[in-house]
């Protein structure tokens, strides 16, 4: 497997959403509730997230137990699009507190949970990362 434009795409955008998660959280959580920075940053994280989830049905890997490609990893993509719909559906009926569960909940699993697993030495970007680019392997 090489980097192929949609694995790009995917690691490109969830990087980003990695990045401006605790960005979106703090400006809520803060001292100072800074709520226009929340929903612009908010907007881009859901953004980030949405184009990883659908980037990440086009990504198949033989390597590991699956089934036509997909992987017990790709179990997340449901899981994913129902958390952000629900995160954000929640929003707009007012219940912030749900919102902000629900948010929370896939920015650790889907974002920092879910990322570490793909960068295990035995699937392909904990390759690039630790063999390649950090020649650790």
């Amino acid at each position: 497997m090489s980097l192929t434009p949609i694995i790009a795409l995917h690691l490109s955008v969830a990087l980003a959403a990695v990045l401006i998660g605790p960005f979106a959280l703090w400006a809520r959580l803060g001292r100072t509730v800074r709520p226009r920075w929340h929903r612009v940053l908010g907007y881009g994280w859901l953004t980030c997230m949405v184009i990883t989830v659908l980037s990440a049905l086009f990504i198949r890997s033989y390597d590991l137990p699956n089934m036509a490609g997909y992987t017990p990893l790709h179990l997340l993509v449901p899981v994913t699009s129902f958390l952000l719909w629900r995160g954000l559906s929640a929003v707009m009926r007012g219940d912030i507190a749900l919102h902000r569960r629900f948010m929370q909940r896939v920015y650790i699993g889907a974002c920092l949970v879910a990322g570490a697993f793909t960068l295990l030495p035995s699937r392909y970007l904990g390759q690039l990362v630790w063999g390649q680019w950090l020649g650790w392997l």
